[in-house]
């Protein structure tokens, strides 16, 4: 059962009277709320004047960046068709295609026939062998010796008869509702239940019939018209060739390339080979090979950024260990209740401002410099930032202790050095060792950018993949893992952390 107490006015009057701000109009607060909430609007709506935020997104070609990721999640095959005058056409794909040496996808439809033709052959130019380099000196002159000349024959142009196999019509289907086709100078492309078709002149002029549709782009007339088809790929249209983009998901040739036995195989089989005593190659067993093929696969290189990575987890670990080795023995010198001169206190405080005010990709660039590319350079860049990060960290936990501890140590009449043992030491240590792990987790990541300056590591694997502007998908694939080796460098720091701490690790 519940009771309700009611008090009268001298009662309210007395507690008003003792405890004013328990009775006082919330007015005032309900204007403090509404200011701070104005505020933070028109801080927001400033912002995004200031910064012109909605012309940015307006002006973004969302397209692109669409493009761009499915790059990261999939794989192009780029057969080239070449178009001549009297509109024959050859077609060949790019150099290192996903699907071999000799590509026949069913994707793509070729009409092909056996034409004779006379051909005019321009006379030969016969040019005679040069003479090998002689460091010795000779008297004749240039030109003079023997094979230094060059005869050109004043024949006439030979005509010959050549009987040859040429395609007449080629289709390529990317999905259900796109396709090009490209046949008697026409190319002839369908997307989305629109159909636009070209006149190609084997040379250089692409000229369009009709309007452009949306997906459909030529920036002056006669030149080249780029048809983007979303997701699915894209196509380039100029005079004399149509490049086409098909693009598939996944990640092509992830374990075995072009140029492995195990290539084009299912699992299945590639399991059967392996277990199997007849061996592809006779001085190894089916097993080494595929394990051979899979860590120097020339598309992945798959060794080599499992190096780089391992590289770059060694990078951070050498350098925040010796940036907490060094960074311990100074913090006591800089903690102004350890050290009681101010001059020393100040030197060292100075000290490890230098090293931290200048960022460790700052440093990165300096040692690359000194000492050339190579991990030793991302090493020193993370001790030196370390060094001053970790040392201010350590001398104000240390200004920061109970000084009871080390007045009851003192008061049993222990030595200087034990009075820091027992008596600061087991009130800092755990804080030192948890900061100096959570620096190891960041540099782990920190390590990554540095490496992209020349500092070693997959940083610069990553850097050198990006500037290729074609291999998004090797892009991805290192993403991956240095986020998988973070996940789990952050547990274990964070394992580690709490059982310093005396908490149960989440």
């Amino acid at each position: 059962m519940t009771t309700t107490t009611r008090l009268n006015p001298m009662e309210m009057d007395a507690i008003a009277s003792r405890h004013p701000e328990l009775l006082k109009s919330s007015a005032s607060k309900r204007i403090r709320t509404a200011a701070i909430a104005g505020g933070v609007v028109f801080y927001l709506i400033f912002s995004w004047w200031f910064f012109s935020i909605g012309q940015v997104l307006g002006n973004a070609n969302w397209g692109i960046a669409g493009t761009y990721l499915a790059d990261w999640v999939s794989y192009e095959v780029r057969p080239e068709i070449h178009v001549a005058p009297d509109r024959t056409m050859s077609l060949n794909y790019q150099r290192n295609s996903p699907l071999g040496p000799n590509p026949n996808p069913d994707w793509v439809e070729l009409d092909r026939q056996t034409v004779t033709r006379r051909v005019e052959v321009p006379a030969a130019t016969i040019q005679a062998a040069k003479p090998k380099a002689n460091s010795s000196f000779s008297f004749m002159a240039p030109g003079a010796a023997l094979g230094g000349a060059t005869a050109t024959t004043d024949a006439q142009n030979r005509v010959e008869t050549r009987t040859e196999e040429v395609l007449t019509r080629v289709v390529v289907t990317y999905d259900r509702s796109t396709r090009i086709e490209v046949a008697d100078g026409l190319v002839k492309a369908t997307h989305g239940g629109e159909t636009l078709v070209m006149a190609v002149d084997g040379a250089d002029t692409v000229t369009p019939q009709g309007t452009l549709p949306n997906w459909a782009t030529q920036k002056r007339p006669g030149e080249k018209i780029v048809l983007a088809f979303g997701a699915t790929g894209w196509a380039e249209v100029e005079g004399d060739e149509v490049s086409v983009r098909n693009r598939f998901f996944g990640w092509a040739n992830f374990l075995f390339d072009t140029n492995s036995s195990f290539f084009g195989k299912s699992y299945g089989e590639v399991a059967s080979l392996i277990t199997s005593d007849e061996r592809i190659d006779p001085a190894r067993s089916n097993l080494s090979l595929a394990w051979n093929n899979i860590l120097y696969n020339a598309e992945w290189q798959h060794l080599d950024v499992w190096t780089k990575l391992l590289q770059t987890v060694v990078m951070a670990f050498v350098g925040t260990l010796f940036a907490s080795l060094i960074a311990f023995p100074l913090c006591f010198l800089a903690a102004r209740n350890i050290t009681p001169s101010f001059l020393t206190n100040q030197l060292v405080k100075r000290f490890f401002d230098f090293l931290r005010s200048v960022d460790m990709f700052i440093w990165a660039l300096f040692f690359t410099r000194a000492f050339g590319p190579g991990p030793l350079a991302g090493i020193s860049a993370i001790f030196f930032t370390d060094t001053g990060t970790l040392g201010k960290l350590y001398s104000e936990a240390l200004e920061n202790i109970d000084d009871k501890q080390r007045e009851g140590v003192k008061s049993v009449g222990a030595a200087p050095l034990a009075v820091q043992r027992f008596g600061v030491l087991p009130q800092v240590l755990p804080v030192f060792a948890s900061q100096a792990l959570y620096f190891w987790e960041s540099n782990t990541r920190s390590a990554t950018i540095i490496g992209a300056v020349g500092a070693g590591g997959i940083g610069l694997k990553l850097w050198e993949a990006m500037r290729t502007n074609s291999d998004w998908e090797n892009v991805a694939y290192m993403v991956l893992l240095i986020l998988l080796v973070v996940f789990i460098f952050d547990s274990i720091s964070n394992a580690c952390r709490s059982r310093l701490m005396g908490r149960k690790a989440h």
